[in-house]
């Protein structure tokens, strides 16, 4: 059995993985799934001050305190700059890093320069107009291609995020490449503008073990199942996969959370 340390995306929270934590368990293995402060049932905790380093430190004191070694760590979207973050720091105790989907930075780089001009501005006017300089509200979950009967309770729950988690440049120091077992999932299903194919390419590059999934950005309410497996084969061996999912896909679009 294996320990799970599951970082979700901008705007989320541990409420989205709770289908695959549900299914990781049911398999005996351990998993965590930290909401990152100032979002969701941590919202509270909300400020200004918020950025990429301290979810970075969220994750590496959860690693630390719970005294986790030879873990499987997962990043979605946004949780890719995080999860680089930790692994760097600590690549000691992970067995597996997989990026869900997710932002892949190098040094120096931060999430924001890797969206389209007009995303950017998209973000701008949002944070100006309705984050009070500061907070980037939630994109809708239709826009990521969410299945349709989750969208209305995905919206829901997203909360604001500082901008400053977005605008942070990452700092790495090397211990990224001392990580053997590193695999890419990519959603093809969320095409809309999407900024991670180009990270795929690069995965690719790398010879990491890289995935595709025909679902939505959430491809943890879109396909938990199908994901779960993905993450107990990411512990292993090397290679490049396409997953035909579709009739799994169908039958999810008609079922919610709710």
């Amino acid at each position: 059995m294996s320990s799970f340390v599951l970082v979700h995306g901008a705007w989320h929270g541990s409420w989205c993985w709770k289908r695959v934590r549900a299914g990781l368990q049911a398999q005996g293995h351990d998993v965590f799934t930290p909401t990152l402060t100032g979002l969701a049932d941590r919202s509270h905790l909300l400020s200004r001050a918020v950025n990429l380093e301290t979810h970075i430190q969220d994750v590496v004191n959860l690693i630390r305190w719970e005294e986790l070694t030879d873990i499987v760590l997962c990043g979605h979207s946004y949780g890719g700059c995080v999860i680089s973050g930790v692994a760097d720091r600590m690549p000691e105790h992970i067995r597996a890093l997989v990026y869900l989907d997710a932002f892949v930075l190098e040094d120096g780089e931060n999430q924001m320069q890797h969206l389209t001009e007009m995303q950017s501005h998209q973000f701008r006017e949002g944070v100006k107009t309705l984050g009070e300089g500061w907070k980037v509200p939630p994109i809708p979950a239709a826009v990521f291609n969410v299945n349709v009967a989750d969208r209305e309770w995905v919206d829901r729950q997203c909360t604001v995020q500082p901008i400053g988690t977005m605008q942070q440049p990452l700092s790495l120091t090397g211990g990224i490449p001392k990580i053997q077992n590193v695999t890419f999932i990519l959603a093809t299903g969320y095409t809309a503008g999407s900024p991670f194919p180009p990270f795929y390419e690069k995965a690719k590059a790398k010879g990491w073990k890289t995935q595709t999934v025909p679902c939505g950005h959430d491809v943890m309410l879109d396909l938990p199942e199908e994901l779960t497996t993905l993450l107990v084969e990411a512990r292993s061996s090397s290679s490049t996969v396409r997953v035909d999912l579709a009739p799994a896909q169908r039958l999810l679009a008609n079922v919610s959370i709710l």
